[in-house]
């Protein structure tokens, strides 16, 4: 894991890769929880026997918004800024999909800041991500993610 010292640091990393995560399996049990969380119970996702016979994919694949939603995750594998306190997805400017997740192939991202600007208490940043798969050559995910960053806040001592 990358250790950033601070935001003042990364904003001089502008244009740059900042990251590439952990390799993570997506597994037929993390889609089908998924599945159940969102109510998106597509056969192709959830029905193992018709999905061999039926897909073009061959067998089930993850749904995208599961993709999308594992980013973070991926983000905080790959590095971290020093002086954090809380980090909230703010959101996607867009989002693509241009080749499938198997159920039990292996997902990674690619991190590069694209922007950093201020806003009110803390930091806006968008990321160029990046989402490849052990299981295709082409993508799997491409998006512009929002994040904002705000520093950490010094507990009071209760008296």
């Amino acid at each position: 894991m990358r250790i950033i010292s601070s935001v003042a640091t990364l904003r001089e990393m502008l244009g740059q890769e900042i990251g590439v995560s952990d390799w993570m399996v997506v597994s037929q049990d993390r889609i089908s929880r998924f599945a159940d969380a969102t109510g998106d119970h597509q056969w192709i996702h959830v029905d193992e026997q018709r999905s061999r016979l039926e897909s073009p994919f061959g067998g089930t694949v993850a749904h995208g918004f599961l993709t999308v939603g594992l980013i973070p995750t991926l983000m905080e594998s790959a590095f971290r800024i020093e002086g954090e306190g809380l980090i909230v997805n703010y959101g996607l400017n867009k989002a693509r999909f241009p080749a499938p997740v198997p159920a039990g192939s292996r997902v990674r991202a690619r991190m590069v800041l694209a922007d950093i600007s201020d806003v009110r208490g803390g930091t806006q940043m968008i990321w160029d991500i990046t989402m490849e798969s052990d299981a295709d050559s082409k993508p799997v995910c491409i998006a512009e993610f929002i994040t904002r960053h705000y520093p950490a806040v010094p507990h009071a001592e209760s008296h």
